[in-house]
């Protein structure tokens, strides 16, 4: 387990999560890992990049969150591996890269449950990213170059699918203030202001927790 300074971001679709965690790094000096991570995850994994595409931050109903667990501690080598079914794999292989990269590297990392993840490292900050719906709407025409109508469709569908997968696979509430360090408005910060909430709050944690090893 590293020292290294990570910064978790969960996000409402249309929120600008990706943007400031990228906007984050970029001030920090350090990389920002989103779809970067199942690249990785398939690379580290030996799995094929397509089936972490298909199956990203996807919810699945179809088996027993303790059957996973289970099995990521007695790890890959053992016939429950095996014989587990790929959203299984694909959810284990992400998990253990998300850890790989804190030993490795102080990063941003947006999504895929990486606060759960890194729940035990020292040295994380979980920030989750809100908008009006508004704001959101209108991020959403413009990224896909919809109408509002499918925007807002856009973004019930992902948020339903990101909450589904963060609650299943977490022990913790999507988008609950209890569940983060941070929680902040987007709408009423600016992209440039969500960033130096950011930095200033990790700056105060890491102070913080310094003083009162």
């Amino acid at each position: 387990m590293s020292g290294n300074l990570i910064i978790t971001i969960g996000r409402q679709c249309g929120a600008s999560g990706k943007v400031i965690g990228q906007m984050l790094a970029e001030s920090m000096g350090v990389k920002c890992y989103d779809k970067e991570l199942l690249a990785l995850a398939a690379k580290n994994s030996g799995l094929c990049e397509e089936l972490f595409e298909t199956h990203d931050e996807k919810p699945t109903n179809s088996f027993l969150y303790s059957l996973v667990m289970d099995t990521y501690s007695m790890g890959y080598t053992s016939s429950g591996y095996m014989d587990m079914p790929i959203n299984h794999k694909i959810f284990l292989a992400q998990f253990d890269t998300i850890k790989k990269l804190a030993d490795e590297e102080s990063c941003v990392i947006v999504g895929r449950c990486a606060d759960y993840a890194l729940a035990d490292y020292p040295n994380v900050v979980s920030v989750f990213i809100t908008a009006s719906d508004e704001d959101r709407i209108a991020s959403l025409k413009e990224l896909y170059k919809v109408d509002a109508s499918k925007a807002k469709d856009i973004m019930v569908k992902t948020d339903k699918k990101r909450s589904s997968y963060y609650n299943y696979y977490s022990n913790k509430k999507w988008g609950d203030v209890k569940s983060y360090d941070l929680c902040i408005n987007r709408s009423a910060v600016g992209l440039d202001g969500a960033v130096k909430i950011i930095r200033d709050f990790a700056d105060v944690k890491m102070e913080w927790k310094k003083q009162h090893r």
